[in-house]
């Protein structure tokens, strides 16, 4: 078994869908205010809007990606905008970390791994 998709729901399918575009530096050519396929490779990343009203948009997620460097990932995310919550941090097991939210409030870290060489 394989996770298949992670989808985000929201009261505000474009403003979110463009952070997570902005995010990835992608553009899946869609205004659907409905329903959003953001990455497909792999386990797929959708935000979706199921008609439900929130009250609360922080759905209390954290999403985790691997990025090849935080420093530079910093750097471009602070160039945009983007309003860092921790910034990068080496952790006790090796990896880098970095913690922002999206506009939902959803927790988003960017981390990665020292290069092993040979």
């Amino acid at each position: 078994m394989k996770i298949g998709e992670v989808s985000l729901s929201t009261n505000d399918v474009i403003r979110l869908a463009n952070f997570y575009k902005m995010l990835f530096n992608i553009d899946n050519d869609s205004e659907d205010d409905i329903h959003q396929v953001i990455l497909t490779e792999g386990t797929g990343f959708t935000i979706y809007n199921d008609g439900k009203r929130r009250e609360n948009n922080s759905q209390h997620i954290c999403l985790a990606f691997t990025v090849t460097d935080v420093d530079m990932e910093f750097e471009r995310l602070k160039k945009l905008g983007v309003q860092i919550a921790e910034f990068p941090t080496l952790r006790p097991w090796g990896a880098k970390n970095m913690y922002f939210n999206d506009p939902d409030g959803n927790s988003i870290v960017f981390r990665s791994f020292p290069i092993e060489h040979n």
